[in-house]
């Protein structure tokens, strides 16, 4: 009994593995076309069907309105609206509240963030569901 949930760990594991290792091969190829003449600025989904998209093409910026049948050109707007500045880093941050100064931290320590936040793989993920699955089977 030991020796077959054994083997059946170790399936999974391997199984999960290789899932992983195929998804690192696929997404590899694209890592390396964000650097073209060619990139989405920015994107606002409308409805089911329906977006409006910034493409930045050599050094314009077009307008797209994007349907299920068809990509039209909406115009042209100003490229430096859609740069991006590269944020400052901030670890601590100075505040002056009726003469006394203190140092807070960048962000709230609870609201750091992993890799894996929202997926499968995630322990907040996990614990969620059991909460969840607790308070729908207990009696009251």
């Amino acid at each position: 009994m030991i020796s077959l949930t054994l083997r059946v760990i170790l399936s999974l594991l391997v199984v999960l593995m290789l899932m992983w290792l195929l998804a690192k091969a696929v997404r590899r190829p694209y890592a390396g076309r964000r650097d073209g003449t060619l990139a989405v600025l920015n994107r606002q989904q409308l409805s089911r069907g329906s977006a409006v998209a910034v493409v930045r093409v050599a050094d314009r910026a077009l307008v797209l309105g994007i349907t299920e049948q068809q990509v039209s050109l909406l115009g042209e707007t100003d490229i430096e609206a859609f740069e991006s500045e590269p944020e400052e880093h901030r670890d601590h941050m100075e505040v002056e509240a009726g003469g006394l100064s203190a140092t807070l931290p960048g962000r709230h320590p609870g609201s750091l963030g992993g890799r894996l936040d929202g997926s499968l793989l995630s322990p907040k993920t996990w614990t969620s569901t059991l909460e969840f699955l607790r308070d729908r089977t207990t009696r009251r």
